[in-house]
């Protein structure tokens, strides 16, 4: 738990130093890695978050689902149960930043029914690290996890980070963390089964 800790404050410092030109060629690199998947291009309802802690940018990527007619999706928390539901939104209320300002400190959709995660055909999230086995790392609320330990089968899970936060070294993945399909960075994609060994493209 203490390495952790450590992990999560030494990848929080390095990811908020990035500055903004490092951070929009990431985005764009990330997109055009994005689109070229097969699970995207056939993806009607994609499931994303908006940036707030330095994580890498969603804007290109929402605007570019708006562009090809694809529902977009954004998280919003669940009190009773600390579990994520999916907000569809529209380009108009995104551009016009139409959203509420969560304790926590990001936006979220205002109040609204929600969409349970498996719904979703294609889900982008946001890590603070991955291992080479496709184990996510992230903030240490335990939203993600919860959310998709009830959707075993689907969505398909896409973590996006920069290239420094792909660990070489294991996590310790315990009993409710959800690893991931799919990892892409501005270098490269790697592929997971979710019970083996990655292999990268």
């Amino acid at each position: 738990m203490q390495q952790n800790r450590e992990l999560r404050k030494r990848l929080k410092k390095q990811r908020r130093a990035l500055n903004f030109t490092i951070q929009k060629k990431a985005e764009v690199q990330i997109l055009h890695k994005i689109i070229q998947q097969p699970k995207f291009h056939h993806a009607k309802k994609i499931g994303i978050y908006l940036h707030a802690f330095g994580e890498v940018q969603t804007q290109n990527l929402i605007e570019y689902c708006f562009k090809k007619d694809k529902d977009v999706f954004l998280p919003m928390i669940c009190n009773m149960n600390l579990k994520l539901v999916w907000i569809k939104i529209t380009q108009n209320q995104y551009r016009t930043k139409r959203f509420a300002m969560h304790r926590l400190g990001m936006l979220e959709p205002m109040k609204s029914r929600g969409l349970h995660v498996s719904a979703l055909d294609f889900l982008v999230l946001p890590l603070l690290a991955c291992d080479q086995l496709g184990t996510r790392m992230g903030m240490g609320v335990g939203f993600y996890d919860r959310t998709l330990a009830s959707a075993p089968q689907r969505p398909y899970r896409v973590g996006i980070a920069h290239d420094f936060q792909l660990l070489s070294e294991p996590l310790q993945r315990n009993a409710w963390d959800q690893p991931l399909d799919v990892l892409i960075t501005p270098l490269k994609v790697y592929r997971f089964s979710r019970l083996s060994s990655p292999f990268r493209v």
